[in-house]
């Protein structure tokens, strides 16, 4: 059996960050996450990711550039933007392939997920 797909998830909120880790396990993923933009790179740049789950509004680097670093790195990595926010200027979701808010919650979550996979070319 193929391993399940490795997802990263970048917040800087740690109950959330834990909390959608528990879920992306329990529906088969394995996950890595980082409680911030560089971190997210570093663990990018030495694990084979097969997706990234974002937080938009992060201290010191927000999702939008770490998003950008991301593409710079891999362009055609699959990115989830979260945000806490509704309606983000198209600049900030530019170099992401999908973008959803938290609010949206857990399903949601997992059905654009699973988008990301059948489909992960950027919006």
């Amino acid at each position: 059996m193929r391993n399940a797909p490795l997802i990263l998830c970048v917040d800087d909120e740690a109950v959330g960050l834990r909390i959608r880790s528990m879920l992306l396990e329990r529906a088969g993923y394995r996950v890595l996450s980082a409680p911030d933009g560089p971190s997210g790179l570093s663990l990018l740049e030495a694990h084979p990711v097969e997706a990234v789950i974002l937080d938009y509004s992060m201290p010191g680097m927000d999702g939008d550039e770490v998003a950008r670093q991301m593409r710079a790195m891999r362009p055609d990595l699959p990115i989830l933007l979260l945000s806490a926010y509704v309606g983000l200027p198209a600049d900030a979701t530019a170099n992401v392939s999908l973008y959803m808010t938290k609010g949206e919650g857990a399903p949601a979550l997992l059905a654009n997920l699973k988008r990301l996979f059948s489909d992960p070319s950027p919006q």
